[in-house]
C-alpha cells in the first residue's frame, strides 16, 4: 500500500466542492486515513511550497494557499500516488483529461482545486509537513478490504 499526500485548496472549499472531489478518491478504492480542515499558515505555505522559491508565481501562490481554509489529507491505497494524480488531472485544467478534478471543476491554472504529491518523496515530505503521526488513523479496513479478505 502507498500513501500520498493530497490538499483541498480554498476555491474548493469556498465552493463547495469538497464532497465531491471526495467522492472521486473513495469511488476509487482510496483510503483517507487522515484529514482536517485548516487554515495555512504563511510558515507552513512556505515549507510546503520551498521548491517555488525565486518563481515569479511563488508569492501569488503563497497568497492563494493562505486565502482561506485548505482540507488537507493522507490518502492510503495501490499506486496512490499515480493513481490520486490521475483523477486530479494536469495542473493546467485546459490540458487536463476529461472527466478529472481539474478538467471538470477548474477554469485557471492558478486556482486548480487541488495539490496532489508528484512522488514518493514529496509525498513522505508533505504528509510529515502538514499531519503529525497520531493524526494518521491507518488501524481500520475499508469494507473493500474486509469484502477482498485483505
Amino acid at each position: 500500500m502507498e500513501r500520498t499526500f493530497v490538499a483541498l485548496k480554498p476555491d474548493s472549499v469556498k465552493r463547495g466542492l469538497m464532497g465531491k472531489i471526495l467522492s472521486r478518491f473513495e469511488d476509487k478504492g482510496y483510503k483517507i486515513i487522515a484529514m482536517k480542515l485548516t487554515n495555512v499558515s504563511l510558515e507552513l505555505a512556505e515549507k510546503h511550497y520551498a521548491e517555488h522559491v525565486g518563481k515569479p508565481f511563488y508569492a501569488p501562490l503563497l497568497e492563494y494557499i493562505t486565502s482561506g481554509p485548505v482540507l488537507a489529507m493522507i490518502l492510503e491505497g495501490e499506486n496512490a500516488i499515480l493513481g490520486v494524480r490521475h483523477i486530479v488531472g494536469k495542473t493546467n485544467p485546459d490540458e487536463a483529461d476529461v472527466g478529472s478534478i481539474r478538467a471538470d471543476f477548474c477554469t485557471v491554472k492558478e486556482y486548480n482545486a487541488v495539490h496532489a504529491s508528484d512522488c514518493p518523496e514529496s509525498a513522505k515530505r508533505e504528509m510529515a509537513l502538514w499531519f503529525s503521526e497520531n493524526e494518521i488513523c491507518d488501524n481500520y479496513k475499508t469494507m473493500l478490504e474486509i469484502v477482498m479478505g485483505a
